[in-house]
């Protein structure tokens, strides 16, 4: 009788065994897509990262370039200014 509850132990033992081991298996499956998953997630926020810091530097050299051009203007306007009021004088 004891060796026939050692028996049914021990196959309990190696049932509970495999669960664990299939729960792992599982486990780790489940790991692995997650993990594929974030680093897709961390390619397209990193793209997404440049794409704005490319913006943002357009945006400033834009910027750069308006500032530029209002200068060249207001020189312009300066220029015409004097050139026209020595004609007059």
């Amino acid at each position: 009788m004891q060796q026939q509850d050692e028996r049914k132990n021990e196959k309990s033992f190696k049932t509970f065994g495999k669960k664990i081991d299939n729960f792992v298996a599982e486990l780790n499956e489940a790991a692995q897509k997650l993990e594929a998953e974030f680093e897709d997630k961390y390619r397209e926020l990193k793209m997404s990262a440049e794409r704005l810091k490319k913006e943002a530097e357009d945006k400033d050299r834009w910027k750069e370039v308006e500032t530029s051009l209002k200068k060249a203007g207001e020189e312009l306007k300066n220029a015409f200014n004097e050139a026209f009021r020595k004609k007059n004088k």
